[in-house]
């Protein structure tokens, strides 16, 4: 029986494992006291490798309901292996629906991750090391109820490098 349930467990994971092969990076970082301050930008560091391809860059974001605001804004900063900026821009996105209340993204409970597109189809000009700064930019220092923050990077294609 344990054997088995051995087997499942291998096949399962497997699985998991296989639905995600286009990923090329990602990474979240749980923030202290569920709070993202101002003045901490997050920064993320992945490497690109084949110049051929486009690839989609996100940032993830896991809050609670009890966030106190519908909406976040965040600015995004994206260097080259320079540390030249490449791309940068201020995004809104609702967390809540505006009449309604009622959450968007996919949760269990009271907890709710997100998923924003930054780039699309985005083909890199060399290969190295690239960083990508988030900030969030609302009208408070602190942030409450903002669980953890990520970027994922991957093949646009649907292959995996």
């Amino acid at each position: 029986m344990i054997k088995q349930a051995s087997i499942i467990l291998l096949f399962l994971i497997s699985g998991l494992m296989a639905c995600d092969s286009n990923r090329i990076y990602e990474e979240n970082i749980d923030l202290e006291n569920k709070t993202w301050i101002a003045d901490s930008g997050l920064t993320f560091q992945f490497q690109i490798k084949n110049l051929e391809k486009k690839y989609n860059l996100y940032y993830n974001l896991r809050n609670s309901v009890s966030y106190p605001f519908q909406n976040i804004y965040v600015n995004y900063t994206l260097e080259d292996t320079l540390g030249n900026k490449i791309a940068t821009e201020l995004v809104n996105k609702d967390l809540f629906h505006p009449k309604t209340g009622k959450p968007y993204g996919d949760g269990l409970g009271d907890i709710f991750d997100h998923r924003f597109p930054i780039l699309k189809d985005y083909q890199f000009e060399q290969a190295g090391i690239y960083r990508l700064k988030l900030e969030q930019f609302m009208r408070r220092d602190s942030l409450p109820e903002i669980l953890s923050v990520g970027v994922r990077v991957e093949d646009a294609t649907g292959q995996s490098e």
